[in-house]
């Protein structure tokens, strides 16, 4: 059965018992929003890890992508990305493989993994028909089920389908002339196979079939955005929001089957869009987890789109997002390094802590008030130690050298906490 199964049935398991005592809350009431589709637990039966808690009243997640490509496929140097991110706070990884042998850095990322993991079998489909036929449109049905049945068999906790990409969708999005058409790797894949052969998407179309899949597993479904906004110009079109809809009718029909299900989101946004377009998808997909790409709140800084995503990832999760993908410095350039990953990660975790705070979840504050009184003592350990990242900070410090080693050199004899501390 499935932690929503499970909790319908009023049975705590033992995963349920983990996340509630994580997020210090009473195992009840995360049963309840469990029950009621607010809160997701993606662990599949076969990967042994902690459980976490995805959803409303929860912390903020993060997750970290990694993988190789066809340029580079280095699988050492992807599980070092691995133990990067676990390293550094990401709460899940998704493996986006496209190049090299992908059941092997698959099953070897499941296997490594102490935090949940993810993938996108649309991206193992359209490999094995280019290898096969040299053509990413002669993609057949049951591959497409085959491959998603082999990720979930193998241990993947939540996978991305999308299934909101459909004949209707795509026709909305001829009238609507975007600039960037579709920008989804996954969504342009099943678009151009709609296209070309002129039929379905067997994911939306057999939704029931990949409901049994998940369900024998419990993988969560994460409903992909294949028609997400790649540019600013693009964000909150009708394409978008028909997408959306369709969405929101699959969560109910996942729900009422049994499945556990997580909503993906834009994209590339303005800052004043996002909250409407949180709130619309709370309401259209009656407040399932919401997982959002940023949003990159401006087209124009790549090399520091880390910073572009994670001023919109503290709003998007402030207004109520629950999951935030992490975007690294090497976003729209390259393949990410192993400072990139981590770089994308403190700055997710940075956007997610500070909504944390904001939506009042319990505790969140508490290392923030710990942090201003060690700056009040002028205790450096403490104030090292309650950073988010110690180990920059302490290079940080080590690399000054005041004469007063109570300050710093920024305010040397003039520091207004020391000046003040006689004072008051």
């Amino acid at each position: 059965m499935t932690q929503l199964e499970y909790a319908r049935q009023d049975i705590l398991t033992d995963e349920m018992k983990q996340v509630a005592a994580a997020e210090n809350i009473a195992a009840q009431e995360l049963l309840q929003a469990v029950k009621d589709g607010v809160v997701v637990i993606p662990k599949n039966v076969n990967h042994k890890f902690k459980a976490v808690g995805i959803g409303r009243g929860l912390t903020t997640k993060i997750n970290a992508n990694i993988g190789t490509s066809r340029d580079c496929q280095n699988i050492d140097y992807e599980l070092k990305k691995l133990e990067i991110a676990e390293k550094y706070g990401a709460n899940a990884i998704m493996d986006l493989s496209t190049g090299g042998d992908l059941d092997k850095i698959r099953k070897l990322v499941i296997e490594k993994s102490s935090i949940c993991v993810g993938t996108v079998p649309i991206y193992e489909m359209a490999v094995i028909a280019l290898e096969k036929y040299g053509d990413t449109n002669k993609i057949d049905k049951e591959l497409m089920f085959d491959i998603i049945e082999k990720h979930c068999e193998q241990g993947v906790d939540f996978i991305t389908v999308h299934c909101g990409v459909t004949q209707q969708t795509i026709e909305r999005l001829k009238i609507e002339k975007r600039i960037l058409n579709i920008v989804s790797r996954g969504g342009a894949i099943l678009a151009a196979w709609i296209e070309k052969n002129k039929k379905e998407n067997p994911l939306y179309e057999d939704f029931d079939r990949l409901l049994k899949i998940a369900k024998k597993y419990d993988v969560t479904l994460s409903l992909g955005d294949g028609l997400r906004p790649g540019c600013l110009a693009d964000a909150t079109d009708r394409a978008q929001i028909q997408e959306l809809i369709l969405l929101g009718e699959l969560t109910q029909i996942a729900q009422n089957a049994g499945a556990q299900v997580m909503i993906e989101g834009p994209g590339h946004m303005p800052l004043n869009q996002i909250k409407s377009n949180i709130e619309l998808q709370k309401s259209l997909c009656h407040n399932a987890p919401f997982y959002v790409l940023g949003p990159l709140v401006t087209d124009i800084a790549p090399g520091y789109d880390h910073i572009t995503s994670a001023i919109g990832g503290a709003l998007a999760a402030a207004y109520g997002a629950d999951f935030l993908c992490y975007v690294t410095p090497a976003e729209h350039l390259r393949l990410p390094s192993l400072e990139d990953v981590k770089q994308g990660v403190i700055a997710s975790r940075i956007a997610a802590h500070a909504a944390d705070i904001a939506k009042g979840i319990k505790g969140a504050i508490d290392i923030d008030n710990q942090m201003a009184f060690a700056r009040y003592s002028l205790d450096w350990q403490k104030q090292i130690k309650c950073a988010i990242d110690p180990e920059y900070v302490e290079k940080y410090r080590e690399s000054s050298k005041p004469v007063d080693k109570d300050v710093c050199t920024m305010c040397s004899e003039f520091c207004a906490v020391k000046k003040l501390k006689d004072v008051f």
